[in-house]
């Protein structure tokens, strides 16, 4: 587990954009239960590629056109029993942090795993996203 201290400014990046974080797995549970609408869920991480690719993906992925209705967050690392019960939501993919998860009508549609963010820049990421929020949101 990491001191709050360290993770406050990375888990930051993400809420300032409006993703709310989730650190209970009662309230992932109560969320990802919810079959309407489309809801994005980061995986967060202390990583490398989470701060070089995986937020600013996310984040250049809400400009203009097309986002999902609900944005939640878990950190890895930090919030055991949340992320815990959010990678049940999201089988058969194995754990992997960071992740983005995109979830239409209580369905798991669009899921972006770690091997996918490694080594990609954010600017593809953001396009991943946008498709996928084209196609589903």
């Amino acid at each position: 587990m990491y001191p709050i201290e360290l993770v406050k400014p990375m888990a930051a990046e993400l809420t300032q954009l409006g993703v709310e974080s989730l650190s209970t797995a009662e309230s992932v549970e109560s969320i990802l239960d919810s079959d309407e609408g489309t809801t994005l869920l980061v995986v967060n991480s202390v990583c490398g590629c989470a701060a070089a690719n995986a937020r600013p993906g996310v984040a250049m992925s809400l400009g203009e056109g097309k986002r999902p209705d609900k944005m939640y967050t878990v950190f890895a690392g930090v919030d055991k029993a949340a992320t815990e019960k959010a990678r049940e939501y999201l089988h058969p993919y194995p754990p992997s942090s960071p992740s983005i998860a995109l979830f239409k009508d209580g369905r798991l549609v669009h899921f972006i795993e770690r091997h996918h963010i490694e080594g990609r820049p954010a600017d593809a990421i953001a396009s991943n996203l946008k498709m996928a929020y084209e196609r589903f949101c």
